[in-house]
């Protein structure tokens, strides 16, 4: 049974107000209609589109809690923050991330989405990537969202370890295990560190 303008209207606040990240081709699908109708919808609702709504939660909820860098500086969108436990970011791929000759991402756009979210879980002025481990398991595409998901592991030689996982859906893109020094830990305990 098709919804009348009203009902889907109604609807479609109450499913951005429950999932604020949900994309205009998703909710189109969901309702089945053009994404030329629901970006008229949103418009009507006063709704803004995707990138703003992300740019709202980020600035409202993380912007004070950030310390180690300004939100601005951190590659990725950040949607969900626990210092010093856990953090989530998005990267949308647009075309000016990508090769222009095979439309894949490139990848030190995945590795600094994934660093500086390492960086911004971290509960201190000063953090920086001691070392790093990654793997890439998949290309990335124009078009795809990637969902950067850190978490911390634990203290190793006076370094806090955070590992992030990079997923496009459910599909693991990208791992990694960034240690981490914080000016408040162990000072001292680095001693590879040169001085110029």
């Amino acid at each position: 049974m098709k919804r009348t303008k009203a009902e889907r209207q109604l609807l479609l606040k109450e499913k951005i107000e429950e999932t604020p990240f949900i994309t205009d081709e998703q909710l189109a699908k969901f309702f089945a209609v053009s994404i030329q109708t629901i970006r008229l919808d949103r418009m009507e609702l006063s709704i803004p589109e995707l990138r703003e709504r992300i740019k709202y939660v980020a600035t409202n909820q993380w912007n004070e809690t950030l310390k180690a860098l300004p939100l601005e500086e951190v590659i990725g969108d950040i949607i969900d923050l626990e210092l010093d436990k856990r953090a989530i970011s998005i990267l949308d791929i647009t075309s000016d991330l990508v090769f222009s000759r095979n439309k894949i991402a490139r990848g030190h756009h995945l590795f600094a989405q994934a660093n500086s979210l390492a960086v911004a879980v971290i509960n201190d002025e000063l953090a920086l990537t001691a070392k790093s481990e990654i793997r890439f398991t998949r290309q990335v595409k124009a078009g795809e969202r990637v969902i950067a998901k850190a978490a911390i592991e634990g203290k190793e030689k006076g370094l806090t370890i955070v590992n992030v996982n990079s997923y496009v859906g459910k599909e693991k893109v990208f791992t990694g295990n960034f240690y981490m020094y914080q000016s408040n830990e162990h000072k001292g305990e680095i001693s590879n560190e040169t001085s110029s």
